[in-house]
């Protein structure tokens, strides 16, 4: 095998030609001697100069000679290392780390942009639905047509969401509805009674109550998921219990309609989630909230509007409205704004349900219903006592806790 050495100067640059050529004599280092067939390269001439004129450039002579002859150590100096691709692709490789870091924090920043919107969305809708709905059911107390205008209008905004296509329409088979038949049913009853209950009591004192809404749900899931609690959330419902017993015995505007209609509301309520947990547990029957939500709005609405006009009658018409002295416009504005109110807190909630884990969820609910508390009561005037504040703190405080005590599980027992 052959290869082909050249013999160059210790320090050999190239810089432009005329510097290159009137370059001061360099010895050539050449140890080993040239053979015959050797030739010099004047690279002058390769450039059009006059060698007259310009002393020669020491002569570059390449020779063939065997590999294993040579021993160039120390002769030839080694040029830098020019960065390889590996290395180039390396500092591209942090440019782009780099790069992905930044729109990781964008992308944080805007996802905690988007869940901050919708929390602020939730409590907004949540606020004026319980203010139009209270003033709608002041003057017309009427719940069960209440109750079935608000469902009309999600299952307007449900049907025009699948038909634009804004939201992409289920499948839905037979075995599915009869699944979500109960469902819908206790779904109806629980916005019947809470409605019910804003029409006889203050807003802040049916919210009170609804903080009871963890004891049903532990009852509840005790009898029939068989999930016993643990000691601390047994602890927690305390508070919660003594709580609203002592805001109700000094409510201004207690009578015990609208206390036995909420506490019925915590009762159908939690009774629907725990369903849920039953029926829907097996993974060929479940479905994701908004669209279990807005099967159940829709089948809702089914059921209550027959029962409503068989039991009201045509009470929502202008002729009977104005018979009663009612201003028409304004009636059905608000009717209009708590329907929607009404299905886009829901909407909204289950949206946030699926960006945060249930614990999250469920203190976000804590501290939404304090707001809707303190915000009815300084929009109605609603009369409180220290008591009643007190009895009001100790529930949501309870209803706290037990959020926060719910996730810590029992330790498995040894044998």
């Amino acid at each position: 095998m052959q290869s082909t050495a050249f013999t160059l100067s210790p320090s050999l640059s190239l810089p432009n030609h005329r510097r290159l050529c009137h370059h001061t004599a360099i010895s050539t280092l050449n140890p080993i001697p040239s053979p015959s067939h050797s030739r010099s390269i004047d690279f002058c001439a390769v450039n059009g100069l006059s060698g007259s004129s310009i002393r020669p450039f020491p002569s570059i002579r390449c020779f063939s000679s065997p590999l294993s002859s040579l021993n160039l150590n120390g002769w030839i100096s080694t040029p830098s290392p020019v960065p390889d691709r590996e290395s180039r692709g390396g500092v591209e490789v942090r440019a782009a780390e780099s790069t992905d870091e930044e729109d990781a924090k964008a992308s944080g920043l805007s996802k905690t942009l988007e869940l901050g919107s919708l929390f602020g969305l939730w409590f907004l809708f949540n606020i004026y639905f319980n203010i139009y709905n209270k003033q709608v059911l002041k003057v017309f107390p009427f719940p069960l047509t209440i109750s079935t205008i608000q469902f009309a209008a999600g299952t307007i905004l449900v049907t025009s969401m699948w038909t634009l296509n804004l939201y992409k329409r289920p499948k839905i088979s037979s075995a599915q509805l009869a699944v979500i038949l109960p469902l819908a049913v206790v779904h109806t009853l629980g916005n019947l009674f809470t409605n019910m209950s804003l029409g006889k009591v203050a807003v802040s004192f049916t919210h009170t109550i609804k903080a009871m809404e963890p004891f049903f749900s532990v009852v509840l899931s005790a009898m029939f998921l068989g999930e016993m609690p643990t000691t601390w959330v047994i602890g927690s419902l305390l508070p919660i219990v003594g709580g609203v017993g002592l805001a109700s015995m000094t409510e201004a505007s207690f009578n015990w309609g609208g206390f036995s209609s909420a506490m019925a509301s915590n009762l159908t309520n939690q009774s629907r989630n725990v369903l849920s947990k039953k029926l829907m547990g097996k993974k060929e029957d479940s479905l994701d909230n908004i669209t279990l939500f807005s099967i159940i709005t829709i089948m809702s609405f089914i059921f209550s509007a027959p029962i409503s006009l068989y039991m009201e009658g045509f009470k929502f018409t202008p002729s009977c409205l104005q018979a009663a002295g009612l201003n028409v416009r304004q009636v059905y504005i608000r009717s209009f704004l708590a329907a929607i109110c009404f299905h886009a807190y829901q909407q909204v909630s289950y949206m946030i349900l699926q960006r945060v884990s249930p614990v999250t969820h469920s203190v976000s609910n804590c501290v939404k219903r304090v707001v809707v508390i303190i915000s009815s009561v300084l929009f109605f005037r609603t009369p409180v006592s220290p008591i009643n504040s007190i009895g009001t703190g100790v529930a949501l405080a309870g209803v706290f806790l037990y959020s926060r005590v719910k996730r810590i599980k029992p330790k498995p027992k040894t044998a």
